[in-house]
């Protein structure tokens, strides 16, 4: 999501993917909040309950973060835990997910009550549990 005003980044708001078909939907808020959703947000429609903001936020189709990354096959996907060697660290325990493709990879972490998106190599100090998203439930 973007402003429609200045096409600024609105970090406070979900970070939707899509991959062949399929729609991922990744949000941090609060300080340890973090919530994955698939197929449940409806990028078409108005985007409403954001008056205190003063600009016009509106979904956008593309980051440039994201574009060396469109049209590449996902290999990986992991769930990121911060664990600093100093346990005084308030971020301690928060996620991030992790996306992995043959050209590179990017993580959505938690940046203090908003979405942060980072390109490259995690930081040393999150530990990473990969996840078989290819796995389908029963």
């Amino acid at each position: 999501m973007r402003f429609v005003e200045d096409g600024d980044w609105f970090a406070d708001c979900p970070v939707v993917l899509h991959f062949d078909g399929i729609q991922v939907e990744i949000c941090h808020w609060k300080f340890d909040e973090l919530s994955i959703g698939w197929n449940t947000i409806d990028t078409t429609a108005a985007i409403s309950g954001w008056e205190y903001v003063e600009q016009t936020p509106a979904w956008s189709d593309a980051d440039e973060r994201l574009e060396p990354f469109v049209g590449q096959e996902l290999r990986e996907v992991a769930l990121l835990e911060w664990r600093p060697s100093s346990r005084h660290d308030m971020a301690d325990g928060t996620l991030a997910l992790g996306f992995i493709f043959d050209t590179g990879r990017f993580h959505i972490a938690n940046a203090l009550d908003e979405n942060s998106i980072e390109v490259g190599e995690a930081h040393p100090e999150f530990v990473r549990h990969r996840l078989d998203w290819r796995t389908q439930l029963d």
